[in-house]
């Protein structure tokens, strides 16, 4: 149920890449003046195949799944939260919401499975289970809802692209899935859970501490099993971490740029990595979160996010909020003149 996961990743366009970086080498203004928008510009060329590229629609999923692991009292907020959430998020009333408004984003909200289910109008609900099971006791996942997660964010991407997307944001939401994204970040860059575990919805130096001290044992309890990228994902991850992972996958099979949000985010695209190298041209990163294992996983994704404003919402928020600069990109990319067009002197020789 998982060998697609493996399949061949597309490659980006060399030839529409090079007369991308040719066409910034002629805009009126000295090599190199944009800096990153002109390497942003020339990636995406290559990535959509054509010497000019477009990001004139975006597609947001939002995966939304619970996690046993709160039993353990890591979280600042109970699990009827994410629930709640949904609600808001087809109301309207989140942060991705009026963020997908402005961008003019098509956004799905995909439930994966919730402690405290809810029947709402506008959300795609696929019940894989009440939320994981605690992974401090148990592995967090059947090998058959984690190949329904990443199949369910595999089937998202195929939706956005079936409508046109030029561009693909995976957002989460899950109360707990910061724990589930330290613990899997932990076991992947084989680093202590004190240096990656955070505040997620706001602990209190206690409550982050708690986290820590509960992600040590876990680690121990699984550390010997994790022999590949899948099994860790199964053991420590969440039904929404896996979505996402599958969701970066599919963009990387199918020929569709992603920008990846936060830390949990970012976590499931180091999976994504870890399963299938070839999908890490595909995975652009909008942001570096406050969340205090971000930069380990940028850093281990050789990754550099476009935005640095201290978020830690999650819902993809911070990679909705980068998309105008990508925009800005393609456009100065397109509408700049050369020096030829505008009659102006070229550097000398």
């Amino acid at each position: 149920m998982t060998d697609w996961c493996f399949a061949p990743c597309r490659e980006p366009d060399a030839s529409a890449e090079a007369a991308a970086r040719a066409r910034q080498d002629q805009l009126t203004k000295p090599r190199g003046a944009l800096g990153e928008l002109e390497a942003l510009a020339i990636r995406l060329a290559g990535l959509q195949g054509r010497a000019q590229p477009a990001i004139e629609q975006v597609a947001i999923a939002l995966f939304a799944g619970d996690h046993g692991v709160v039993a353990e009292g890591v979280s600042a907020y109970p699990q009827a939260v994410t629930g709640q959430m949904l609600a808001n998020f087809v109301a309207g009333g989140a942060a991705i919401s009026v963020l997908a408004r402005q961008l003019g984003a098509r956004l799905e909200v995909i439930d994966l499975g919730l402690a405290h289910p809810v029947q709402l109008a506008g959300v795609r609900s696929l019940d894989l289970g009440p939320g994981t099971a605690n992974f401090a006791v148990a592995p967090a996942m059947t090998a058959e809802q984690c190949a329904q997660a990443l199949a369910a964010g595999r089937e998202a991407l195929q939706r956005a692209a079936a409508d046109g997307a030029q561009l693909f944001i995976g957002g989460e939401m899950g109360i707990g899935n910061t724990t589930a994204a330290s613990a899997l970040a932990s076991q992947l860059l084989e680093r202590a859970p004190a240096d990656l575990a955070g505040r997620g919805t706001g602990l209190d130096d206690a409550g982050v501490q708690r986290k820590a001290a509960v992600l040590a044992p876990a680690l121990a309890l699984h550390g010997a099993h994790c022999h590949s990228p899948l099994e860790t994902l199964r053991r420590l991850g969440g039904f929404e971490i896996a979505a996402l992972a599958g969701s970066y996958l599919a963009c990387a099979q199918q020929g569709v740029p992603a920008l990846v949000d936060g830390f949990i985010c970012s976590v499931a695209a180091l999976v994504a990595v870890r399963l299938n190298p070839a999908c890490q041209p595909w995975l652009l990163f909008g942001h570096r979160s406050a969340e205090a294992g971000h930069s380990a996983v940028l850093a281990a994704l050789d990754a550099r996010p476009l935005l640095d404003l201290g978020l830690r919402l999650g819902e993809g928020s911070g990679a909705a909020l980068a998309v105008p600069l990508l925009q800005q990109a393609c456009a100065l990319h397109a509408g700049m003149a050369t020096f030829a067009e505008a009659a102006v002197s070229e550097r000398a020789p």
